[in-house]
């Protein structure tokens, strides 16, 4: 499974993780199951956690970039 988490979206690991939520929230998961439900949703929040930062990351450098553009005078030549 851990091959496969990187090509996760951010919305599919957060819809798979909110059901294992559930599933241990229910009370119905045997102990051994329960761990590994813990355990892949420890995987799955620290996914969601990159994710996030990677965009958080994305927005601060189009920011600074933004910032950055320099505006120059537009001159033209006015006849007369």
């Amino acid at each position: 499974m851990e091959n496969k988490e990187p090509k996760l979206s951010f919305e599919s690991a957060l819809t798979k993780l909110e059901a294992i939520v559930e599933s241990m929230e229910s009370g119905d998961v045997p102990l051994a199951d329960l761990l590994a439900k813990f355990e892949e949703g420890n995987k799955l929040l620290k996914h969601c956690e990159t994710r996030l930062k990677d965009a958080e990351l994305k927005i601060e450098q189009l920011k600074k970039e933004r910032d950055a553009v320099v505006f120059t005078k537009f001159e033209t030549e006015r006849e007369g």
